[in-house]
């Protein structure tokens, strides 16, 4: 079975010596771009490059405004700073992600909570999260509070895992019911609709990557997008050392940060950008293929996007019998140079935050048990 696999993988990809996860596809105005930012000497944080991409990602994905920043995960520290997520407060997340979710909610002092997935989406449960917030939290006038610590609950970060949106809908809803904010880590869903809306576009706050691995890259970098444009605006203002403007003075009105992505990174961006829609063309033809194939494979699933949502299939990911399959799997593929991974290590099994509380997070476990990725970059031949 794992021999069949492999050589359909190969011929997918033209039966190169070595198939990378997801490799990034430069096929347009790249070096273009790069060269204007270079004689135009505007290679950092000020430059035509950075008003473009922010105006092509905020048109792309119907949001008010989009705020770039150095990474995703920076984007993530500043959303939940926006969001009003104070230290010793609480934040509702899931295990299955990856660590930059945690390490965001970390940097602010705040404490995660880990609730359950579902098997269809792969992101946080809206059922899991309604369960645990009936049995553990209150209402004390606006707030929400944890009955077990005391401390407040002010916000929830599901992750659309691998690019499958979550059941936004009922998430909101319960969001809502409770006073809990909703930050979306839509890192790795640019090109991903929940009933015909891009994610990112649903909570107060959405956030996408741009590293060398996603859909489409600008080497490092992230993104913060808006339906609230007076939001937007208070963020470029914070991640530009909240520098007051003038032409030539110093005058800083609060404590900032220097999150703001170099021109050069933005203009990488823009060429992307303008390839996005061929680049997500493809990416479902090989997810279609991909499905097409394991439908004669025993033991093996592929797994594909929930209802009402259209994914980009960031990472393509199937699903095994058991942990002794799944490993067996990654041995053998790896051995024979096609890359693949399984889930990320479970946040809550990582020694930083072993002791955080979770529900128990019993689909968390069987999918980490379970999965495995394989190579899903753009096949186009250059």
């Amino acid at each position: 079975m794992f021999e069949e696999i492999v050589r359909f993988i190969r011929q997918l990809y033209g039966n190169k010596d070595y198939i990378p996860l997801h490799a990034p596809c430069f096929i347009g105005n790249e070096k273009k771009y790069l060269n204007e930012c270079i004689d135009s000497t505007f290679v950092s944080s000020v430059g035509l490059f950075v008003d473009r991409f922010e105006d092509m990602v905020a048109k792309y994905t119907g949001s008010q405004k989009a705020v770039v920043c150095v990474n995703g995960t920076n984007a993530l520290h500043m959303a939940m700073l926006l969001a009003g997520v104070e230290p010793g407060n609480e934040v509702l997340t899931q295990a299955l992600t990856f660590i930059a979710t945690c390490n965001a909610i970390h940097y602010i002092g705040a404490h995660p909570v880990f609730i359950d997935v579902d098997k269809d989406t792969m992101g946080l449960s809206p059922t899991a999260m309604e369960h645990w917030l009936q049995t553990n939290a209150h209402i004390k006038g606006i707030d929400c509070y944890n009955k077990n610590t005391g401390r407040k609950i002010k916000a929830c970060v599901p992750m659309h895992t691998f690019g499958h949106p979550v059941h936004l809908d009922k998430l909101i809803s319960v969001c809502q019911k409770y006073h809990i904010e909703l930050i979306e880590d839509a890192a790795e869903s640019i090109g991903s609709f929940y009933h015909g809306k891009h994610t990112g576009t649903f909570g107060k706050i959405g956030v996408l990557s741009f590293n060398g691995n996603k859909t489409i890259t600008t080497g490092g970098g992230g993104m913060l997008l808006f339906q609230d444009e007076e939001l937007g605006k208070k963020a470029k203002h914070l991640t530009t050392q909240a520098k007051v403007p003038h032409r030539w003075e110093f005058i800083h009105d609060q404590i900032g940060y220097n999150y703001r992505m170099p021109n050069i990174n933005a203009a990488l961006g823009c060429a992307q950008m303008e390839n996005l829609n061929i680049f997500l063309a493809n990416k479902r033809e090989t997810a279609e293929k991909y499905k097409e194939f394991f439908t004669s494979i025993e033991e093996v699933t592929f797994h594909t996007e929930p209802q009402n949502s259209q994914s980009n299939y960031w990472l393509n990911t199937i699903v095994l019998k058991n942990r002794e399959k799944q490993q067996q799997f990654l041995e053998y593929t790896n051995e024979k140079g096609i890359m693949t991974r399984p889930a990320w290590q479970l946040m809550n099994k990582l020694k930083m935050f072993k002791d955080c509380e979770h529900d128990g997070l019993v689909n968390t476990q069987w999918i980490e048990e379970r999965i495995v990725n394989i190579p899903s970059s753009v096949r186009i031949n250059i």
